[in-house]
């Protein structure tokens, strides 16, 4: 351990003593536990989804609110896919000396699982919404909540980490 930890540098982001192993299982480890979370919601968003479509309301919707169920419908599975993809991805790279691209292959397929949980999210809304209110009313609460996930899932991240490269708040 000790020769372990001699050999080890300094991440110049983190400011971690770690080999560039060390950094690569902790950079997976904590994406696993992002994926945890957003695996949890989307399975639970899809399992809703699927009996949603089996509902007498929805079999009495119009021809728009049951084309929006289906391509969320899809849309979840697709964002399951990926969001568990790095579980599969890891078994089969596993023990090989594969961590590097594991780990960034991961985070894309992450990256995209987000992309399309938060339009899965939407296409929810947008079913939900037209059932109670009016289509127009439909379209203007999710474009709200549209631009709430940019918001809070793009420009929050991004101004976050560019006041950090700023050297502001260290």
């Amino acid at each position: 351990m000790e020769n372990h930890r001699r050999t080890a540098e300094v991440n110049p982001v983190s400011g971690r003593h770690e080999t560039e192993s060390e950094r690569l299982d902790r950079n997976f480890n904590e994406l696993l536990q992002e994926l945890r979370v957003a695996q949890t919601g989307v399975q639970i968003l899809f399992a809703f989804l699927l009996t949603a479509a089996f509902t007498p309301l929805m079999q009495e919707k119009d021809r728009f609110s049951q084309l929006v169920l289906s391509g969320t419908i899809v849309t979840a599975a697709l964002a399951t896919a990926l969001l568990i993809a790095p579980v599969a991805l890891h078994r089969t790279v596993f023990r090989q000396g594969l961590k590097e691209d594991l780990v960034r292959t991961s985070s894309r397929l992450a990256a995209g699982g987000l992309v399309l949980l938060a339009v899965t999210m939407l296409g929810g809304c947008l079913v939900a919404v037209d059932a109670l209110l009016s289509r127009s009313a439909a379209f203007a609460v999710t474009g709200a909540v549209a631009l709430w996930f940019v918001v809070f899932w793009i420009a929050l991240p991004v101004a976050v980490r560019s006041r950090a490269k700023g050297g502001e708040g260290r």
